[in-house]
């Protein structure tokens, strides 16, 4: 059976449960503050009128940084200039980021509104080594709260002894071969260390 109406929904999942309502607020407080600052990675998600995007974004812990309790500020490395997240942004400025740290189960997850700024003050906030975003993504929230660690025991994220070797699963050059005629994916491989590292900022 297709799922087609909300009533069908609530017949089979019941009410929300209060203190699932209870955990969401409307801006940061000192727990959750404690979660973004604790984080070196997180997910952003945006939709545009060409469909959705997942945008991976990671670095030091507290790399996504407290404006005040309603903001919190990205910074856009370099990556590969699809740049999807940040054409949503500019059609719909909807977004949702969800906050993973290594070894703990619960996550936090902020709904809010996105706006892209290169302002240079903002700019100098976020310099590693000298070298500055090329934007930072403002987030104004909506709402935040904690979610439980129930996925995360689940699957076992951060079981050391469940880690996937690399080796087992097709490399990017490959994977790239595989796609595109005549590319040297050999060659790709070879030098994607050192330009990951040259590019990481």
């Amino acid at each position: 059976m297709t799922i087609t109406t909300l009533e069908q929904l609530s017949a089979i999942y019941g009410p929300v449960k209060e203190t699932s309502r209870a955990k969401e607020i409307a801006h940061l407080n000192d727990d959750y503050a404690a979660f973004v600052k604790a984080s070196p990675f997180i997910l952003l998600a945006t939709v545009g009128p060409e469909g959705t995007d997942c945008s991976p974004k990671g670095d030091a812990p507290g790399f996504v940084q407290i404006i005040d309790e309603k903001t919190v500020a990205i910074p856009d490395r370099p990556g590969n200039n699809r740049i999807d997240n940040l054409n949503n942004i500019i059609a719909d400025s909807r977004v949702s980021l969800l906050f993973l740290i290594p070894g703990v189960g619960e996550t936090l997850r902020i709904n809010g509104h996105a706006s892209i700024t290169a302002d240079a003050s903002m700019l100098e906030r976020f310099a590693v080594d000298g070298k500055l975003p090329r934007t930072v993504i403002l987030v104004t929230i909506n709402s935040v709260y904690f979610h439980c660690a129930k996925a995360i025991v689940r699957s076992k994220l951060w079981d050391p002894s469940l880690y996937v070797e690399r080796t087992s699963l097709p490399s990017a050059g490959q994977i790239m071969k595989n796609i595109i005629k005549d590319f040297d994916g050999e060659a790709y491989d070879r030098d994607l260390p050192a330009r990951t590292k040259a590019t990481l900022y």
